[in-house]
Parts: C-alpha cells; structure tokens; sequence
C-alpha cells in the first residue's frame, strides 16, 4: 500500500476497514509481513534511533496510533483516515479472523497474561483459534536460546497471525529480526494490548480516546510508571513539528 510522510517518517493513511481488509489480504497471499504503528512517543524514539527508523518505514503496514499524529497530519494538510491503536484493532481482527478461520499466536505481556487474554478471546469470539502463547522472560531479547526458543514455539504452532506485546521498541525490533524466521504470515506490534485483552488494563472510555485524551487515563492509572514518558519526553514532538513543518519527506 503507498505510503505518505509524516514527520520522521511514512505511514499508511487507511481506515480500520481498510487496514483489516489489507492485513487478510496479506494473510491470504501468504505473504510474510508485518504491521505497525506510530504514536507520539515512537515518533520521537525514531528521530534517534535510525533502526526503528528503518523497520516503521518498511513495514508493510504503518498505523497511526494518536490524535496527536492524526492532527498534525492534518496541520501538514496530508491527513490520514483515523487513528487506529492496536488495542481497537486487535479484537476487531479477531473477530475476522474467527469468520476466516484465521490462527493466531500471542505473544508477549507479565506471565500468564497471555493465557487469560486467550481465555478471554475465546469467551467473546466461540470460533476463533488461538493456537499458542507465551510471555518470555525479562531480558529475552539479549538470551539467544530463549530467542531460539520463541520461534520454535510459534513454528511448532504454525500461526496466520501473531500479535507481539513488548512495548516499543523492544516488539518492533523482535518482529522485524525474526518475522522472517518463525512460521507465521503476518505479524502485528501491538503494545499494551494484551493486558487489556487480558482485562489488567482497563481502556479509557470512548469520549477521551475520541478526543485524544487516552493518554491522559493512562497516566492517571499509572502516573509513576508514565509520568516522565507524557511530561518530558512526549513533549518533544513540538520540537519535531517545527523541524519537519514543511510536511515534505522524512530524512
């Protein structure tokens, strides 16, 4: 699908539809891929991390995860469709996949929050397969057996999709140094969407999401955790809309 700037980077300017009609398309090709997606705090570890920069700009799909992103598209009068966060497009992919007779593998998240958001899924979607999951060990990215370990696993269960939930950028860099590896057609970094398929997190309601203020709740749940994320981090992406106000393609 073709892609349009967006600060630092491109991205896909596609509905939830469409995105869900791409990602089985590429299902159903057998092409392997994957899928992610840019909200404010990706977009500024991009801008110093030329790595990431590399895999959100190859990916096959690219979302915009955030408000945030979508407004400033629209400042740069290249607006995108919709935002579109892991967390609304994983269940609704579920159900298409539990139609299609799609599989798929979870993994990532604390131990045992994996199973419960199989457990979950298979409660609310009665025809979907959820053919394995696995949360991994902390530090998981730097043991090679345990790495070696992961795909074996997702081999052995031979999924259509796997949903990876590590966080950014440790998903993003796992998927795009192993998707090419394990036996699985498309695969999705999709952050703290486990949890809250898992129901350990609860999503914000639907006004504050509508009207970018998910990160708002978020922080109210775990100010500790995410203060220095949304008070110092995230407010860098000023700096990077006076860099790139011009709206013309990424360096």
């Amino acid at each position: 699908m073709d892609k349009q700037p967006l600060l630092n980077t491109y991205v896909n300017s596609v509905s939830m539809e469409e995105a869900i009609v791409e990602i089985c398309r590429l299902v159903n090709e057998k092409k392997k891929s994957y899928v992610v997606a840019v909200n404010t705090d990706v977009i500024i570890k991009i801008e110093n991390d030329g790595y990431l920069k590399r895999i959100a700009d190859e990916a096959d799909l690219t979302l915009v995860d955030g408000k945030p992103l979508v407004w400033i598209s629209k400042w740069y009068k290249r607006p995108v469709k919709e935002k579109i966060s892991g967390s609304d497009l994983i269940p609704k992919l579920c159900q298409v996949a539990a139609l299609n007779g799609y599989t798929i593998f979870i993994v990532g998240g604390k131990e045992g929050i994996a199973d419960r958001a199989r457990i979950n899924l298979e409660r609310k979607f009665a025809k979907i397969k959820v053919v394995g999951t696995y949360s991994p060990p902390f530090g998981f990215e730097n043991d090679e057996n345990e790495l070696k370990r992961i795909n074996q696993r997702i081999c052995d269960a031979n999924p259509d999709i796997v949903v990876a939930c590590f966080g950014c950028p440790k998903q993003e860099k796992w998927v795009y140094e192993n998707y090419r590896i394990y036996n699985a057609t498309v695969s999705i970094c999709a952050g703290a969407t486990v949890d809250f398929l898992a129901g350990s997190l609860k999503r914000a309601p639907k006004w504050m999401s509508e009207h970018g203020l998910e990160w708002f709740y978020r922080f109210l749940k775990e100010p500790k955790r995410l203060f220095r994320r949304y008070f110092v981090e995230d407010v860098k992406i000023m700096k990077l809309i006076r860099k790139y106000m011009g709206g013309g393609n990424p360096l």
